[in-house]
């Protein structure tokens, strides 16, 4: 198996922000992610544009807008995006208003599509290479990991940008929802390639099989944590 290397990784979430002291924190299970609704200002954006924006979608937005900004590389990079929910929030008024008015906005259901978030990201960033997008089969964020990397392991791309967001679940699929309620989102370099201080994946087999898992033993080998 060619081997798989990961750097230039990017994290935002609620009060801990892009804050490399706090995510140093998280990793060491000295703080957590709180249940907030909160979102990146994105004031590298147009207000008009990010107005109407979820918290999913501006997650999104400024993990590869920062990594992007603190990298070198090619904006050309094919993208991939995995998400567990989606646009839930949006979702959920959508199923309200079908409920309740028997209607549909358009505006509002263009926004709430599975793709929506990185959509949303080409756009804001003026990336041109392309994306795609993967829910986990059975919730398993390392199957999707899998299926995103596989155009690396099988040659077709030299590298990828992984893009992974989830929002805060609504308050009335929280009895029903047995998943971790963390708002967050992260995206990393993906490559063939070793560099500076990128972080090999040794055994796809053994990949955890939730995203905070995962990207917490990262951030543990990035900060030297035992």
């Amino acid at each position: 198996m060619n081997p798989i290397f990961i750097s230039n990784i990017s994290c935002w979430a609620p009060s801990l922000y892009d804050d490399d002291s706090n995510w140093e924190l998280w990793a060491s299970e000295k703080t957590e992610i709180p249940c907030l609704k909160e979102s990146p200002k994105l004031e590298f954006t147009d207000p008009l544009f990010r107005r109407r924006l979820s918290q999913i979608s501006k997650m999104t937005i400024q993990v590869t807008h920062e990594l992007f900004e603190n990298t070198y590389i090619n904006r050309d990079t094919k993208l991939v995006f995995i998400s567990l929910r989606g646009e839930i929030e949006r979702e959920f008024s959508i199923n309200e208003g079908i409920i309740e008015d028997n209607a549909i906005l358009p505006a509002s259901f263009s926004l709430s599509v599975f793709n929506t978030p990185i959509a949303i990201t080409t756009l804001a960033l003026k990336l041109k290479g392309g994306y795609s997008v993967i829910y986990p089969s059975k919730n398993d964020f390392s199957h999707a990991l899998k299926a995103a990397i596989a155009p690396v392991l099988a040659e077709t791309e030299k590298q990828i940008i992984l893009i992974y967001a989830d929002e805060l679940i609504p308050d009335v699929y929280k009895e029903n929802h047995s998943s971790k309620n963390e708002p967050f989102a992260f995206a990393a370099l993906i490559s063939s390639k070793e560099a500076v201080n990128s972080i090999k994946l040794d055994d796809i087999n053994n990949i955890c099989t939730e995203p905070s898992a995962f990207l917490k033993k990262l951030l543990k080998i990035k900060y030297n944590l035992k």
